[in-house]
């Protein structure tokens, strides 16, 4: 190659919005017209949703229906503690945008504001003002994420492990009915808000669990691997409704007369165990990627078994694998909708008690727009974050 092959165009000219529609949607006449035929098609698509949309659709039933869709019947006069988890929530989101992907200015635009966006939801006074604070609460821990970014790391970090736990304890309560933080029963626990509690919980808690399976199933110690083996297969070998059954069925049989577990934790146990066992298998192929001359570099340094696991090994197989690790998190959410089968009233489930009030009989098609929507944002909002952490930690070099 010459070197005049090498010499690059000015940035102006490599970069301008005519070059990149004439390099991704107009390179031929073929590339052309097939753009041409999908933007007619788009065209129309959006026409009759937005039409749709905009004259026919009677969302009133989303509108009258939202605090239950998100946090189900919990009690209105304790509403306050979903409050403080979510500006929790969010006070650690800024955080960790500031300390960690200030960089991307549209998607920090669009998460400092989104509160402000989701006080412009028609709701009450009192909702929109709360979601005015958050909104500042966030963008407060983004500021000071750019001040104080080496004090403040490790403490973020530290905050974001004992979050789920406090938010669970706070959500439940632990003083009696007249108390100031009275135990509010699962059983009237619902909506998303039920949804996201499952799905974090059985994400966290698999995740360490399909580790320790994945290293067992790999252990030179045939007890410790045929446990691991056995126990990853049986489970992998059944539907996630099954386990659900068996949890809320057949566990109380084995149970001590007049002992019982709350089904909520029956359910989020049943999903931790499953998604553990899938864990497992994504952390055995990341760790099989490993090549053996790592291992081998690592006993020359003269470190043990454990240090070189937990040192070097680990640390790549869980970075090779952060793109399979973000499509099991989506998928885990997903599958929360299951829950619905056993009587919790997960987002589904009060979806389906909306629609049997009398008022709104037969808008089924809102509804179901509704949460197809919500679904696709959480899941959108997760993917870009594990794009995020996939391009930072330089696990798909190529993506810009």
């Amino acid at each position: 190659m010459t070197a005049s092959n090498q010499i690059l165009p000015p940035p102006t000219e490599r970069y301008t919005i005519l070059n990149w529609l004439r390099k991704n949607l107009f390179q031929n006449w073929l590339s052309s017209i097939v753009t041409l035929v999908m933007l007619y098609v788009i065209f129309v698509s959006l026409r009759g949703i937005l039409v749709w949309t905009l004259t026919e659709g009677q969302w009133q039933v989303i509108i009258a229906n939202l605090r239950l869709l998100m946090v189900g019947q919990y009690p209105l006069q304790q509403i306050w503690r979903i409050w403080i988890a979510v500006g929790i929530f969010g006070a650690l989101i800024g955080l960790s945008w500031g300390l960690w992907i200030r960089q991307k200015l549209a998607a920090t635009l669009i998460t400092l504001g989104g509160p402000f966006l989701l006080a412009l939801l028609p709701v009450d006074t009192a909702t929109r003002l709360t979601w005015v604070g958050v909104g500042f609460i966030t963008a407060a821990g983004f500021g000071l994420a750019r001040v104080f970014p080496r004090f403040l790391r490790r403490i973020v970090l530290v905050a974001w492990l004992v979050y789920l736990p406090v938010v669970l304890l706070l959500v439940r309560g632990w003083t009696a009915e007249n108390g100031p933080i009275p135990t509010v029963g699962t059983n009237i626990w619902g909506g998303l808000m039920l949804s996201g509690l499952i799905a974090a919980v059985g994400i966290i808690l698999s995740f360490p669990i399909g580790a320790a399976l994945a290293i067992g199933r790999m252990s030179r110690y045939p007890l410790i691997s045929a446990f691991c083996v056995v126990y990853i297969e049986l489970i992998r070998a059944v539907p996630l409704i099954t386990v659900f059954f068996m949890s809320q069925t057949m566990l109380p049989l084995f149970l001590p007369s007049g002992f019982n577990i709350d089904p909520l934790m029956r359910a989020m146990t049943a999903f931790t165990l499953f998604n553990a066992a899938y864990m497992a298998e994504n952390v055995r192929g990341g760790l099989q990627a490993i090549p053996k001359g790592q291992h081998e570099a690592a006993a020359a340094l003269g470190l043990s078994s454990f240090q070189s696991l937990r040192l070097i090994i680990l640390p790549q197989a869980l970075r090779n694998i952060l793109p399979i690790l973000t499509a099991s998190v989506i998928g885990s959410f997903r599958d929360t909708s299951l829950v619905m089968i056993v009587g919790l009233l997960d987002f589904l489930g009060i979806a389906r008690v909306v629609l049997a009030q009398p008022q709104f009989l037969g808008r089924h098609i809102e509804v179901y727009i509704f949460l197809a929507f919500v679904y696709w944002l959480i899941s959108y909002i997760v993917s870009y974050i594990g794009q995020m952490i996939e391009a930072r930690t330089g696990v798909d070099a190529t993506r810009r």
